[in-house]
C-alpha cells in the first residue's frame, strides 16, 4: 500500500532541485586524511572540493572583480 508523504509537498525537496540549488550557489567540502602506522603519521592530506557550475564561477569571478575594481 503506497502511503502518502509525512511532510507537505512544499516542503519535499527532489534530488534534481538539490543539485540545481547547489550548483547554483556553489559549495565547498574540506577534509583532512592523515595516514599512519605504529601511532607515526606518515601521510597528511588536506583536501578542498569546490562544487559549482561554470555560469556560477564566471558570476563570481564578475562580482569579485567590479568589487575591486580591477579587469
Amino acid at each position: 500500500m503506497n502511503k502518502s508523504p509525512s511532510r507537505p509537498l512544499e516542503q519535499q525537496v527532489t534530488l534534481l532541485e538539490l543539485v540545481d540549488r547547489v550548483l547554483n550557489k556553489g559549495v565547498v567540502l574540506s577534509g583532512d586524511i592523515t595516514l599512519s602506522v605504529a601511532d607515526v603519521d606518515l601521510v597528511y592530506v588536506s583536501l578542498r572540493v569546490l562544487l559549482a557550475s561554470a555560469g556560477t564561477l564566471d558570476r563570481l569571478a564578475l562580482e569579485s572583480n567590479n568589487g575591486d575594481g580591477a579587469r
